[in-house]
């Protein structure tokens, strides 16, 4: 049967054993029963695209759904995930029919303006208008070189820190992640569902290292900032050499930042302290004493494609008042070419209307992904020579 021939279905919940075990074949990983079981709690049926051949499922794109934050406000969008194409069926284009088919079942739902994913390789989803939204920076800390400064002023208060199981605080984890989430774009919305995945830590994904932990830094006034972490342990010639994983730290202060840094820079028999997610913008670089000893090191985040223009740049809010005309091309989804005139008033506030004037911007529909969440400046987009 050609390629083309081959049906693309929605799932059913009884598809995701077989769904999983491809998930598993695709990203080069043995198949664990247990993760399988864990993970089927956030899994969304009637949000995945499934290409078969006979009984074989040899394709999947899904999404969930959840809200993020954009600049100003929150925003429904399409949590694209488990995007795989069996071994057996790769370069034949069943990954363009599956993600062109969720891009228009999306816009045609008119309900999420945008869509968003984290990619294993940046450069299969360019090619279906997808921007880079987001840069995260990792440090991998020498933890004996470097000192944090205290915060100033009242800030210097005294926070208590307490250690717990992460399953056991989530309500205290939940309720600081949702005080901090509305300032912070490109955060996703967690419900109890997501906070169970969010914490899942199954043996066989350790890796060798301990469980995770918690964390709490505490006032009077309650918890205001957690870290969850873990310690590969390590010993060499020279004695204890173990490392501290940092997977998630949030702080609501200047106080707790520092003390759970701290706490986190000198855990007994480890000599260094590993972080993956940290923002371009992340406190630690200006409060060590010795910035290089961080080893700062720049990544991709999160992909964006606008999904509806209008939506989308009526959804968010502006730093300083505009009025621009955008021609946009957008070769996947027609609805989203031609001229649209943004304007933003001195509140922030914007709307996004179709217009015959002139234009004074083009740029294809991945920039306007690039630049949606603040991340990258037309100006630099500009340079590059994606923006005329």
């Amino acid at each position: 049967m050609p390629n083309d021939d081959l049906p693309i279905r929605t799932a059913t919940p009884e598809d995701w054993a077989a769904a999983s075990r491809l998930l598993f074949t695709a990203f080069n990983d043995a198949f664990d029963e247990e993760r399988s079981r864990a993970e089927s709690g956030t899994f969304e049926p009637e949000r995945t695209l499934l290409t078969t051949d006979g009984d074989d499922i040899v394709g999947m794109a899904a999404a969930y759904t959840r809200d993020l934050t954009v600049p100003g406000a929150l925003l429904p969008a399409a949590h694209v995930t488990m995007v795989s194409v069996s071994p057996t069926h790769r370069r034949r284009g069943i990954l363009r029919r599956m993600m062109v088919r969720q891009l228009r079942d999306v816009r045609a739902a008119g309900h999420e303006p945008i869509a968003a994913l984290w990619a294993s390789e940046g450069r299969i989803y360019q090619r279906f208008g997808y921007g880079l939204a987001t840069t995260r920076v990792g440090f991998d800390v020498d933890a004996r070189e470097v000192r944090l400064a205290d915060p100033p002023g009242d800030a210097a208060a005294e926070g208590r820190l307490r250690s717990a199981q992460p399953a056991a605080v989530v309500t205290e984890l939940a309720k600081v992640y949702e005080q901090l989430r509305a300032d912070r774009p490109g955060w996703s919305s967690r419900d109890d569902r997501w906070w169970a995945h969010r914490l899942i830590d199954l043996p066989s994904g350790r890796n060798g290292s301990t469980e995770l932990r918690a964390v709490l830094h505490e006032q009077p006034s309650g918890v205001d900032g957690y870290a969850l972490w873990r310690v590969q342990n390590s010993w060499d010639d020279g004695g204890p050499n173990g490392e501290v994983i940092v997977s998630e730290l949030l702080a609501a202060n200047p106080r707790a930042y520092v003390d759970l840094w701290r706490f986190l820079l000198s855990v007994d028999l480890t000599r260094s302290t590993r972080y993956w997610a940290g923002a371009v913008d992340e406190p630690l670089r200006y409060l060590a004493n010795e910035p290089r000893r961080l080893r700062p090191r720049l990544a991709d985040g999160i992909w964006v494609r606008v999904v509806d223009v209008a939506g989308a740049l009526s959804g968010r809010r502006y730093a300083a008042p505009v009025d621009v005309v955008i021609e946009v091309a957008d070769e996947l989804l027609p609805e989203n070419a031609g001229r649209w005139r943004l304007v933003a008033d001195a509140s922030g506030g914007g709307t996004c209307t179709r217009t015959d004037a002139p234009a004074d911007l083009g740029c294809d529909i991945s920039v306007l992904g690039a630049a949606y969440l603040g991340d990258a400046s037309l100006g630099s987009l500009a340079a590059a020579g994606r923006v005329r």
